[in-house]
């Protein structure tokens, strides 16, 4: 009999003690470590989903009280402070390009959090010098950012990163499942995130420890060897 998997929400934690720091995201931490000795009012972070960029500003946020924005309109709208603005997940360039009145308003926006002494941490795809902006002095601006790539894990990162997925769903599993994992999963914290769940998810369902046989009928590689 199968038992049926409630739909439960679970938080990850996200303190400094449980973000695992190598060499894909050093200068990251680095440079949040810094704060608020930081040469310019604003800093970016870029890389793929899921490397990690999200966890990191949490972390900062705890620091610096800052407030948690998923949009760079939002920002523009908000009193000059310490913020977040999260545009990972669409493409700032696309939404900036070609939108006058958007550009100026974000110009506006650096220009008083400047005037103010804030800071903002931003995380995006690509460094914000990339973005195509026909606003020469928001171009200027956005050229002058302190840009910070977070790159894809390595084998050990990746091992880590599943680790602290599975542990943050309060489930222990095995070194040969997480090695298993690293050579067979997408190389990206997105997917680390995805497989843990669905993992958790089977485990749950079917009654079963996480074990290899497992492991492998969830992410569809139940013919190749351990």
């Amino acid at each position: 009999m199968v038992q049926l998997a409630l739909d439960l929400q679970f938080r990850p934690a996200l303190g400094r003690a449980d973000f695992v720091v190598s060499d894909s995201n050093r200068d990251a931490v680095t440079w949040l470590d810094r704060w608020p000795d930081w040469p310019s009012p604003a800093l970016a972070i870029h890389g793929p989903a899921g490397c990690g960029k999200t966890h990191l500003a949490h972390v900062w946020q705890a620091r610096s009280k800052a407030v948690f924005l998923e949009a760079i309109d939002a920002a523009v709208l908000m009193p000059a402070a310490s913020i977040v603005i999260d545009q990972s997940g669409a493409d700032a360039a696309a939404i900036l390009a070609g939108d006058h009145d958007r550009q100026v308003a974000l110009f506006h926006f650096l220009n008083r959090l400047r005037e103010l002494g804030g800071s903002l941490l931003l995380l995006t795809r690509e460094p914000p010098a990339r973005w195509s902006v026909g606003l020469p002095d928001l171009a200027s601006r956005l050229g002058a950012i302190p840009a910070i790539a977070v790159a894809p894990p390595d084998d050990a990162l990746l091992g880590a990163v599943l680790m602290k997925h599975f542990a943050d769903r309060q489930l222990t599993v095995g070194e040969e499942v997480i090695g298993f994992l690293v050579r067979h999963i997408e190389r990206s914290f997105a997917a680390a995130a995805a497989v843990a769940a669905q993992i958790d998810q089977a485990a749950l369902s079917s009654r079963r420890r996480i074990t290899l046989p497992l492991v492998r009928g969830v992410i569809g590689t139940a013919e190749m060897d351990e």
